[in-house]
This record gives C-alpha cells, structure tokens and sequence, in this order.
C-alpha cells in the first residue's frame, strides 16, 4: 500500500496519515520528519541541507528527493507508507515518480481531503498553542471563550494550565497567504494523480471520525481490511 495524502493546510491530513498508520500498520513519512532526521544525523544529505538552510535557501528538490529515496528503503516501509507533505510540487511529484519506477513500484493512490478556503481559515485562525507544553488548541476547545463575533482571543489563560498564544502562521491574512501558495504549486500535484486516475477524493468538512471512516471505507474496497498495529 503506497499512498499520497493531499489536501490544503488545515484539511487534517495529518491526523488521518497517522490514523492510516495505525490501522493498517504502514509507515507515515513526513518531509519535514525526514529533513530533520538527517540535519540530526549529521548525514552527508543532512549536512548538505543544513547549510542550505542556515544561507536562508530552501532545499532543493534533489535532496529532498535522496531523502525520501532514502528513506522509503528503511525495513518500516516494507508493509507500505503513506506520505504526508510531500510531493508538493509536480516536479517532486515526477521526481518521485522516476524513483519509484526504478525501483519497480508506484503511487497506489492519492487521498485528497477536500475543505473549502474559508472552512480551513475559520480552522487555522482558531487555533492557539500552550507556551509551555506546545499543545495545540482547536477553536472548538476554546469555544467558551470566543467573543460576540466568535473570536477567540490571541492569548489567554489555557484550560489545562500556562498560557496560549496565537502563531503568526495562524493568523488570517498569512493562512490566505498560503492558501495561494496551496494552489499555486500544488494543486498540479493533485492534477498529476489525477491524470493517473489515482486521486480520491474526501469530504473534509465533516467531523474528524467522519472523515477517518471514509477513507476506512475507500481503503477497504482498495486493500482489505487493515488490522491495528
């Protein structure tokens, strides 16, 4: 089972990915994961996008793509993975294509969680972080605490203890920000699976469960059922 989550920030691909995991024990990768494994590691790769990174550059596509290479040959891949954040551009998506054909395998199928832009930005700018523990609170946590207008305030007192505070990424003109930049680079991703006939697609605007037991369901009719880990 090789599979691609997609969707916009905040569509919840994450939870789901690790869910999935659960479920049918398969690994999740996370770019952002892997990119700080290697820096960690002090890999000829990591090294490599370290100083990249302290030059105030983004890491090219190339590394990025050793990376997953490298790590999809790791023994918790050999029951399948599910990809989290990456491919977010179709030259990755190629890319990634061009590796997994080398190596006599491909993208089963490509999940895409479907939110609309507003029902993610009511999302992300509800969102506050515990100063302390780093928990995130969702906007129906803080619910009690939302004005007349329904907003939650940018800081306050936590329900479990400490302080939280509102992340300058979470902020409504920066979620539009990269909301754009969402559609801009990968949208042609989702087109890429699609003209593969790989992508289905999932209402993400229904509640968490919700959403988790649709793509139970998709799974199923793909690969049986999953027991878990």
């Amino acid at each position: 089972m090789h599979l691609v989550i997609l969707g916009a920030p905040g569509s919840g691909k994450g939870t789901q990915a690790a869910r999935i995991k659960q479920q049918y024990g398969i690994a999740h990768i996370s770019t952002g994961d892997i990119l700080r494994a290697e820096v960690a590691s002090g890999t000829e790769l990591g090294r490599k996008a370290q100083a990249i990174m302290e030059a105030g550059q983004l890491v090219g596509d190339d590394i990025v793509l050793a990376m997953v290479n490298r790590r999809l040959t790791q023994p918790d891949c050999e029951a399948g993975w599910i990809l989290d954040g990456f491919p977010r551009t179709r030259a990755q998506a190629e890319g990634l294509g061009t590796l997994l054909g080398a190596a006599g395998t491909d993208i089963d199928l490509g999940l895409l969680i479907q939110v609309k832009p507003e029902e993610v930005v009511r999302r992300l700018s509800g969102r506050r972080v515990n100063r302390d523990s780093g928990r995130i609170y969702s906007r129906e946590e803080l619910g009690h605490l939302a004005g007349p207008g329904g907003e939650i305030p940018a800081e306050g007192e936590a329900p479990d203890g400490g302080r939280f505070y509102q992340r300058d990424d979470d902020q409504e003109r920066t979620i539009r920000d990269r909301l754009d930049v969402y559609e801009e680079q990968t949208r042609p991703v989702i087109d890429y699976y699609e003209d593969q006939d790989k992508v289905v697609g999932i209402d993400g605007s229904q509640p968490m469960d919700a959403v988790t037991d649709a793509i139970s369901s998709i799974l199923r009719d793909r690969f049986g059922d999953g027991e878990p880990a």
